[in-house]
């Protein structure tokens, strides 16, 4: 078998494994778009969903025409011109990264465990005769094992809670990961965010809420078994609707009669 050797067989053996490496990575650049475009197609999904119009008859760009999409400035509340910043191109996690576009969390204010903030936003508008019907606010967090990111939807009170859903993380399923359910994510519709002097009162509780608490309007029930994820679920509300977060952008919208 004079035509066999250790070292043929070796260079056989890169040969296939850098083809192989090829056509991997030829498919990941070359599916790159299709997979960006998705994701933009899942968020928005999710966005009608928790604004509850959703229709899986329609399309959702036809759907989506419904939400008036927005970017504030997180540190005025003020809306950012489309010139400055173009809502249909802002890439709100890059900024995250980017330290131009981002701000450092002090550790004893970063109850999201997230380190830096975007300075800009988007928001999402939905608006009824003129006037505003509920806003849908972008929020995300660390749970136990990765970080949640999700949509919270606001009645035209900019108290209540219309909605909540959870489009992305990692957490364990059948626990952390019943952040999904819909029965568990009902329980957030009509719950109040703000306590009487304006700070941030709700809260996931551990085991079930006590209906007939007084604190019962700003509680829903805990994550069984995954008390971690709850925790972060928590804080994760309590630094996006705070003075950090969105709370400038509410308050003006409140000031305004929205």
């Amino acid at each position: 078998m004079a035509h066999e050797s250790v070292s043929k067989t070796f260079i056989v053996a890169i040969a296939l494994a850098a083809t192989c490496s090829l056509l991997v990575a030829g498919a990941a650049i070359g599916l790159r778009p299709r997979q960006e475009a998705n994701k933009v197609l899942d968020r928005k999904i999710n966005i009608l969903i928790v604004a509850d119009l959703y229709d899986t008859k329609a399309s959702v760009e036809e759907s989506f025409k419904q939400i008036e999409t927005r970017i504030v400035d997180l540190a005025t509340g003020e809306y950012v011109a489309k010139d400055q910043l173009d809502p249909e191109t802002f890439d709100q996690r890059a900024a995250a990264r980017d330290p131009e576009l981002s701000v450092k969390i002090p550790p004893e204010k970063d109850y999201a465990g997230i380190g830096r903030r975007e300075k800009y936003s988007l928001v999402y508008l939905v608006k009824k005769n003129g006037k505003l019907d509920q806003v849908i606010l972008p929020i995300d967090g660390k749970g136990l094992w990765s970080t949640l990111y999700g949509f919270l939807a606001l009645s035209d009170d900019l108290k209540t809670i219309r909605g909540i859903t959870f489009y992305e993380h990692s957490e364990t399923p059948g626990l952390g990961g019943e952040v999904d359910n819909s029965k568990w994510q009902a329980q957030w519709v009509g719950k109040k965010i703000y306590g009487k002097e304006g700070s941030v009162q709700f809260h996931l509780v551990k085991g079930v809420a006590d209906k007939s608490s007084p604190e019962a309007e700003y509680q829903v029930d805990g994550l069984s078994g995954a008390t971690l994820t709850a925790n972060g679920v928590t804080d994760l509300i309590k630094y996006w609707m705070g003075n950090d977060g969105f709370k400038k952008l509410l308050e003006r919208l409140q000031a305004e009669g929205a």
